[in-house]
């Protein structure tokens, strides 16, 4: 009985240490589930490699990527530091920008900080193709 009962304990411990990545001042996820069709009009440019599309899901919309002609990725418009009323907005290429901090963010980083003293990623979403459907997530 006292094995178990330590072996439940330390199981319990094991999972509340957990490894967190994230800065303990960065938005957390929530639940997105959201699926289209490439076919559909509004995903006309996500269509060719290096295209993108506004979206409507998240917190305030969201960038759907063709990275390069299979591959996709999805980044949620809210400002990392939660510090913007406005959107982001996707600037020079492969840049994600707040207008109020003007932090910048990498699309093919992950969403991963450009600016200095900025530690928190653009909230990025899973995107699963099959066909010509599309499935974006973070579940």
């Amino acid at each position: 009985m006292f094995k178990k009962v330590l072996f439940f304990i330390s199981l319990v411990l094991f999972f509340a240490c957990a490894e967190n990545n994230l800065p303990a001042n960065c938005l957390r996820q929530f639940p997105v589930s959201l699926s289209t069709d490439l076919n559909n009009p509004q995903l006309i440019n996500v269509q060719t490699p290096g295209g993108f599309a506004n979206l409507t899901g998240g917190a305030k919309g969201i960038f759907l990527f063709n990275i390069n002609g299979s591959e996709f990725v999805a980044f949620d418009k809210l400002c990392p530091q939660n510090d913007c009323n406005s959107p982001m907005t996707f600037e020079k290429g492969t840049v994600l920008k707040c207008s109020c901090d003007e932090s910048e963010y990498s699309v093919h980083f992950g969403g991963a900080p450009q600016t200095d003293d900025f530690e928190c990623p653009a909230r990025q979403y899973k995107v699963t193709k099959s066909g010509s459907s599309i499935r974006i997530s973070n579940f």
